[in-house]
């Protein structure tokens, strides 16, 4: 259960930085303050960083970096900014929303240059709502290699970690300032730590089933698909210290997870010309308008379940990720050499999907308008052999959170600011706005990265005040 203890307890060690979790947010910010010349103690409730991160596919969205320069990809913050602002219907902080995008780009510079993460732009399809090429990943496409690489380059910065240590209670001055923690540890025992700035990194709330049922309903019964430590320790510490939070509702779902394989799979199967049926073999909405409004649509037909249909051309882009490679080893593709033989291996009703493919494919020609309004302009049709999977809905990740300022400094409702408190990733509110409609593929790392960049500078800073 997580408490704030308001104590003058003292603390046998104090840190200048103690940044609480291990993700992409946080070894970012211990990375951060540590190149800023303060030391840092990073506490990791499981035994190996991983969080959220590695579930993720780890791509970064950002806009005018050197590797989109080499690609001759013409992008900036201002567009990367818009695009955020458009997704979400102007819902959120347009002055965050401008520190991110500004700050994002050079934070994945300064790793691939002083950290040596090998960053490259995905630059053969686009993700819905972007209007440019400008997710970077690292070379496996996916989370895991990330956190990985995240987690050598802070061990070779020579960071200090304690992993198998579980925050549970925070230890404040009555004027709101954090002197310390308590972490519980396997055996039984607790180590209490005090510190100078405390940086929260510890995701969301989304592993929180009451919480997700109070903010976010919809979702109250649907898969998780986050890290289960995400309980909201982040959300429920800053109520108690009087922070504000902001947009709780907002979210990342997907439609796209195989089912039962619980294995992500990557839009790029819809995007390239993919589209999704129910069991009966129609389809139930315009698949192009995002992943995440798309889980709750998922979740509404039969059993929660859909059918992703692409073609090995869509296949051959998608398996670029390894969770598509992993999904094929685990036999959740299915092959099919005709659209009657496809239905036949997914056990549709083959009439109808060779009813819905024609009328998509009519689409793709210009022959006729799509019953859901989606664009197929400049779509190429589907092409034997076909492909399909059997995908469910879930719930990735929260976006609400904690309000920050350009710093990622936690703030009051007033707007002042807790003495030394800041968060960053999913700990803070994001960018996506008060629902799933708002999130704009990849601002879940966007926040981690940036957030974690600025947060780990600035509690540096402090420190060495």
């Amino acid at each position: 259960m997580s408490t704030v203890e308001v104590s003058d307890r003292d603390f046998a060690l104090t840190v200048p930085v103690l940044v609480i979790g291990a993700g992409a947010a946080g070894l970012v910010a211990a990375l951060s303050a540590h190149e800023a010349g303060a030391e840092v103690l990073v506490l990791e409730r499981d035994s190996l960083p991983r969080g959220s991160t590695a579930l993720s596919a780890g791509l970064v969205p950002a806009a005018g970096t050197r590797w989109q320069r080499e690609a001759g990809i013409v992008d900036a913050p201002a567009g990367f900014a818009a695009d955020i602002m458009a997704k979400a219907h102007d819902e959120p902080d347009p002055a965050l929303v401008a520190t991110v995008t500004g700050a994002v780009g050079p934070a994945l510079e300064w790793l691939g240059e002083a950290h040596g993460l090998p960053f490259s732009v995905v630059d053969n399809f686009r993700y819905p709502g972007h209007s440019a090429y400008r997710m970077h990943g690292l070379p496996s496409r996916s989370g895991e290699e990330l956190i990985d690489r995240l987690r050598q380059a802070a061990e070779a910065a020579g960071i200090d970690m304690i992993c198998d240590a579980h925050v549970t209670t925070l230890v404040a001055a009555p004027d709101g300032r954090v002197r310390g923690v308590v972490a519980g540890r396997p055996d039984g025992t607790a180590e209490e730590i005090g510190c100078e700035t405390l940086i929260l990194a510890c995701n969301g709330y989304g592993g929180n089933r009451a919480l997700v049922a109070r903010h976010i309903p919809e979702l109250a019964d649907a898969l998780y698909f986050g890290h289960p430590g995400n309980q909201g320790d982040a959300l429920l510490w800053g109520e108690a210290l009087g922070a504000a939070v902001r947009d709780l509702s907002g979210h990342q779902g997907h439609g796209s997870v195989a089912h039962p394989a619980g294995i992500l799979l990557t839009w790029a199967t819809v995007m390239e010309g993919g589209f999704q049926v129910n069991a009966s073999g129609e389809r139930f909405s315009n698949e192009a308008t995002g992943y995440s409004e798309q889980a709750a649509r998922v979740l509404e037909q039969q059993d929660g379940v859909a059918w992703t249909i692409f073609d090995a051309r869509i296949a051959d882009i998608a398996g670029q990720f390894e969770d598509y490679r992993n999904a094929v080893a685990a036999g959740a593709v299915v092959e099919g050499d005709t659209v009657a033989a496809l239905a036949e291996a997914a056990h549709l009703p083959p009439d109808a999907l060779e009813r819905t493919a024609a009328a998509v494919d009519a689409a793709k020609r210009g022959e006729r308008a799509d019953t859901f309004g989606r664009d197929f302009a400049g779509v190429a049709p589907l092409a034997a052999p076909f492909r399909a999977v059997r995908v469910t809905g879930a719930l990735f990740h929260t976006q609400g959170g904690l309000a920050v300022d350009g710093d990622a400094h936690v703030t009051r409702a007033d707007g002042t600011l807790l003495p030394n408190l800041y968060a960053a990733g999913g700990a803070a509110c994001g960018v996506s706005g008060r629902s799933a409609a708002g999130y704009l593929s990849g601002n879940g790392l966007l926040t981690a990265v940036a957030l974690g960049r600025l947060a780990g500078l600035a509690a540096a800073r402090q420190a060495r005040a």
